[in-house]
This record gives C-alpha cells, sequence and structure tokens, in this order.
C-alpha cells in the first residue's frame, strides 16, 4: 500500500489530520502506473464534482483521453509529460508529479492574468529604509493629511513570530490606518495566516469552513468544520486597514484574505486572488515518483469554495501605462482610500 499523507509545511493541528489513506497498489509498468495515478486523483482529490460544475470536468473521460496517449510512449520523459498534461485538467496549483528529472505544475492560475505588481516599482516605493522584522517588511506612507503604516508580506514561507508582530504594529501605532500588501504571497505556513488574522479582530469571529476527504467517492466528505479567528491577547489593530491582493496571492495567502475579509476594520483592494483553497496531500506512484494534491477543501462564511480565489471589496489594476510612469496604481489608491475610511 503506498500511503497518502499531508504536506508537512502546513502545520495544522494534529486534531485535524485524518487517518492514512493508502491506494492500492498497482504494477510498476507503464500501465500500471497511468492506472494509480488516475486513480489517486479519482479517489483522493476532493474537487472533481465541484470542478465538473465549474467548467465541466469529467475525470472518466479524461482517463480515456490520456489513456491513449499513455499507451503509446516509448521514454519515461514522454510518460512524465503525458502524466504532467493529464493532471493539469485538474487546473490546480496545489497538484505536482516530481520526478527525478522535472516536476510538473500547473501556474495558469496567475500567468494568464496581469501581474498587478511590479519589484522594480515596489523597490521605489519602499526605498531603503523600510524596517525587517522576520518576514515583514514595513515603513511610513504620508499622504495629504496623514502618516499611513505599511507591512509587505511576500511570502509564508519565511515565518515572523508573535514578537515580530507586537513590534511592528507598535512601530506604526501613530499611523491612522495601515495597508497590508499580500501581493504575491504564493503561500507556505497556514499557521501565519491565521497569526496574522488574530490582530485585527477585537472578538472571536467566523472565517469559514473546511472538509475532509473520509472515502474514495468524489462527494465522501466529512460535515462541515467550523473555521474561526480569535484576537491575539496582546497588542491589536483596530483602526482601518486595507489589504492588497493579487493573482498571486495563493494557498496560506489565500487562506489569510478569507480570515482578514471577516474582519470588520478590513477593506481588500486589488485583483482576485488565486485560490488554492485545498489542503495537499502526497502520495507515490509504483515508479517512485511523487504525486501532490488537494484533498482538504477550505470555504468561505457562506459555504462557498475559495479554490479559484477571492474577489476583491474594490478592483484595481496597475497598466503597462502606469508602470512606464513609476506608478503603483494598488497602492495608490489604497493610501487615497484613507481619506474617505479616516474620520
Amino acid at each position: 500500500m503506498k500511503p497518502v499523507s499531508y504536506i508537512l509545511m502546513f502545520l495544522i493541528p494534529l486534531s485535524l489530520l485524518p487517518a492514512c489513506v493508502d491506494v492500492d497498489e498497482k504494477p510498476n509498468t507503464r500501465n500500471g502506473n497511468f492506472e494509480a495515478l488516475w486513480t489517486i486523483i479519482d479517489e483522493h482529490y476532493c474537487f472533481l464534482d465541484y470542478k465538473a460544475q465549474e467548467y465541466g470536468l469529467d475525470w472518466n473521460a479524461v482517463h480515456e483521453k490520456y489513456k491513449e496517449r499513455a499507451d503509446t510512449v516509448k521514454t519515461v520523459f514522454e510518460q512524465f509529460r503525458v502524466f504532467a498534461d493529464m493532471l493539469a485538467e485538474l487546473r490546480d496549483g496545489h497538484v505536482n508529479l516530481t520526478s527525478d528529472f522535472d516536476n510538473a505544475r500547473y501556474w495558469d492560475w496567475h500567468e494568464k492574468f496581469s501581474a498587478n505588481f511590479s519589484d522594480s516599482l515596489h523597490r521605489i516605493y519602499m526605498g531603503t529604509d523600510y524596517g525587517i522584522a522576520g518576514g515583514l517588511k514595513y515603513r511610513h506612507f504620508i499622504n495629504d493629511t496623514d502618516t499611513i503604516g505599511y507591512i509587505y508580506i511576500g511570502s509564508f514561507n519565511t515565518s515572523f513570530s508573535e514578537n515580530n508582530l507586537t513590534y511592528v504594529l507598535y512601530l506604526l501605532q501613530d499611523c491612522k490606518g495601515l495597508i497590508l500588501d499580500l501581493r504575491n504571497n504564493g503561500g507556505g505556513l497556514l499557521t501565519l495566516s491565521e497569526r496574522l488574522a488574530s490582530r485585527f479582530t477585537e472578538k472571536k469571529i467566523l472565517t469559514g469552513y473546511m472538509r475532509h476527504k473520509r472515502g474514495r467517492g468524489h462527494s465522501d466528505f466529512s460535515d462541515f468544520e467550523v473555521q474561526y479567528v480569535e484576537p491575539f491577547d496582546g497588542l491589536r489593530w483596530t483602526k482601518p486597514v486595507v489589504v492588497l491582493t493579487n493573482r498571486s496571492v495563493f494557498s496560506a495567502a489565500n487562506d489569510c484574505v478569507n480570515r482578514l475579509r471577516c474582519c470588520e476594520n478590513v477593506t481588500v483592494v486589488g485583483d482576485r486572488t488565486g485560490g488554492g483553497g485545498g489542503l495537499p496531500f502526497s502520495s507515490e506512484l509504483p515508479n517512485g515518483w511523487a504525486v501532490r494534491f488537494s484533498a482538504c477543501p477550505f470555504y468561505d462564511v457562506n459555504k462557498k469554495d475559495i479554490e479559484f480565489g477571492i474577489e476583491p471589496d474594490y478592483k484595481v489594476d496597475i497598466t503597462s501605462e502606469d508602470y512606464q510612469r513609476g506608478v503603483d496604481t494598488i497602492l495608490e489608491y489604497a493610501i487615497d482610500m484613507f481619506t474617505s475610511l479616516l474620520p
């Protein structure tokens, strides 16, 4: 039996982990590896019904389409390409196939859309006199009348502690509002999503739900499990907050936006997030190739899937003309918003 296991980088509480799921052994042959991969997704991937509804995914038809190609391959490299193309039918950035020579990935969730972020523009706005506390970069901005705090978090793979957050919020306490920039944050530690959101609420709030895949049928899930954010027992931010997003906000960062938008003082500005609303599991094919896939879906407060991203409260794009003029339109929009947000 090949075990299906959680990707440990998400560091979720052990109480949320389901029992280990086994995948029936297939022979290490051309056909055996194909059937093993298709069956792992068929029995354990959590979005087959949802994606059938959203864009007509038919996993049985996918089997027939790629079985014909898989039967004609002559090298492992051709076989890997067929498997990668089949997995791309899922349109999921959490789905990967890893061999000793390549890693198949699906990046259309952000590559087919406007970037709405520029490293060079960001360096212009940040300058060189900003502070760094763990994975947080912060500074003050000044609009016509007020001082505004700014925190950039480009990844949840680079950690930040409770002390990091406390010091940064303390150093920005003179600001009338705060811009929290999550653009290009591709995710990482789910615990950092919870840690950050807990600083922006004064009460325990419902932020969504999750379910576990419990059986091999496409709709075999546990009941909805409630997800809350509880206020941090210490320094919290109660003034207005604007969260900046783009299509490259994914996975744990997508979860963070879902949590933050439930806080009373938070407004989301920018582009739709990239999604990634499923907790990944991993398994292995008979030939040793590793496969990762979404197995536990997350939902918003209305029990709506967040797999394909979260819409902002205010949709703003950076045009090509803005880039040429050196203007970060999304950031400028957020700075200007404080004129209306602040008393």
